[in-house]
């Protein structure tokens, strides 16, 4: 039996008005003040942290209970933390989380540093392996519809690459072709260089991809969680986390009651240019007259459908000769 360690990472900054959610304002074409973009992020970085906290408490269970049934399981601690930066937020996120404490589980803070975004993700990284941290799961403090599962089951597919002896990587895309998780273990041969400061234009996601196959690192793929950052982003998740509470009263999913809360509070609906594209498909209820086929269309017609058949023969023929 081992004592090891895995970490959540939030990455974020203070929610001070003016540096955060800036595309959502009026100065950028969006329709809200900067205080009320922070006080949009305020209320989604809280649901972010809560569901972290249940996904890492659930597979803390999950473990425990593993453990006393055989005390020859590997004991694992799962640990929370947030990075920042530059160093003087580390007292602006300190005194979020100390608002509206106390919480379920000890709240961690890091500082990260570098030139770019992917140094400074990075140097993260780098701390928490330091530290003696197995494998690390990060996600933004913007999404406010990522599921539970994604996190746990992104924890239990890194432990899984570790146990067939291949360390592993996991992520699931935003809508943008970036990324809204990212996870892999220390002994992963891979880094965040290249993925989000590049100048080809290629996007984080297809960076990611072509660094695990370059090093043949086995991956696992989450579903898309999109990030908000502009207005279009927010109306898409307000429309989803109002599905979310609805299918709640019968799934086991996290609410992000916070978020839904300020939108609710603030009046925003959502709504959607009319659709003025003409679809036609009166034929379907025979409301339009049909022309006969010819009798070459119905030669034609036969010959597609023999082509078809002969090809599926030779197909069938093929896989029954490989066995």
């Amino acid at each position: 039996m081992a004592d090891r360690k895995q970490a959540l990472l939030i990455f974020t900054k203070p929610p001070i008005p003016g540096i955060v959610k800036t595309r959502m304002t009026t100065e950028y074409g969006g329709f809200l003040t900067m205080e009320q973009a922070a006080q949009f992020y305020r209320c989604c970085f809280y649901d972010i942290c809560e569901m972290s906290m249940q996904a890492l408490s659930e597979l803390q269970a999950i473990n425990d209970e593993a453990v006393a049934a055989d005390p020859s399981v590997d004991k694992i601690t799962y640990d929370f933390y947030c990075s920042t930066t530059p160093a003087k937020s580390l007292d602006d996120v300190r005194a979020l989380f100390d608002v509206i404490g106390p919480w379920p589980m000890e709240v961690n803070l890091l500082v990260d540093m570098g030139h770019t975004f992917d140094e400074h993700f990075n140097d993260a990284f780098s701390q928490l392996f330091e530290m003696g941290y197995e494998s690390i799961v990060s996600i933004g403090g913007d999404v406010p519809t990522m599921p539970k599962g994604h996190l746990i089951q992104a924890f239990q597919w890194l432990e899984y690459f570790q146990s067939i002896g291949k360390p592993g990587f996991v992520q699931a895309p935003c809508q943008e072709c970036g990324t809204s998780l990212v996870g892999f273990s220390y002994n992963t041969p891979i880094d965040h260089t290249g993925i989000y400061y590049n100048m080809e234009g290629r996007p984080a996601l297809d960076g990611y991809v072509e660094k695990l196959q370059e090093a043949d690192i086995p991956s696992a793929y989450f579903d898309p969680v999109a990030d908000i950052d502009e207005v279009a982003d927010l109306g898409h998740s307000i429309s989803c986390m109002k599905a979310i509470r609805e299918a709640a009263k019968f799934q086991p999913l996290f609410v992000p009651r916070r978020t839904l809360a300020w939108v609710e509070f603030m009046g925003i609906q959502v709504s959607t240019p009319p659709n003025e594209n003409h679809d036609p498909r009166d034929y379907l209820d025979g409301e339009v007259e049909q022309a006969e086929p010819t009798p070459e269309d119905l030669q034609r017609i036969a010959k597609g459908m023999q082509a078809m058949l002969d090809a599926n023969a030779a197909t069938n023929a093929y896989e029954r000769s490989k066995y």
